[in-house]
């Protein structure tokens, strides 16, 4: 996707503010210690499309995803209060699996290296 700088700039300001919306006014239980790491926008703001992660297990995770898709209502709301824009999209939240790939990564290498080690100890 080629980058246009209005988009960024409201994904980064979706992403800004629905950031403090979660941490200071969701008051739901299920939300845990959630990071959003990435906002991406239509091309007609309909809609944005919002990455969760976490260091959380990944069931713990799955309801912090789970209880902000049933609040994304609230935070539409809360968030066209702070944000003044045309179109106020649609809030998606879909869980982040970067982070879980790049754990995975970091095994496979450390493996990688550990048996290379063994292998010119030998």
């Amino acid at each position: 996707m080629k980058a246009f700088p209005r988009r960024v700039r409201v994904a980064d300001q979706i992403q800004k503010e629905l950031s403090e919306l979660v941490r200071r006014e969701l008051k739901d239980p299920r939300v845990g210690a959630v990071t959003l790491t990435d906002v991406e926008v239509t091309a007609d703001y309909a809609h944005a499309t919002i990455y969760v992660s976490s260091w959380e297990t990944t069931e713990r995770l799955e309801q912090s995803v789970q209880a902000l898709i049933d609040g994304a209502g609230f935070l539409r709301r809360q968030l066209g209060k702070r944000l003044t824009v045309h179109t106020l999209p649609q809030l998606h939240f879909v869980l982040d699996r970067s982070l879980d790939r790049a754990v995975a990564l970091t095994h496979l290498i450390d493996a990688a290296v550990a048996a290379d080690e063994e292998r010119q100890q030998d």
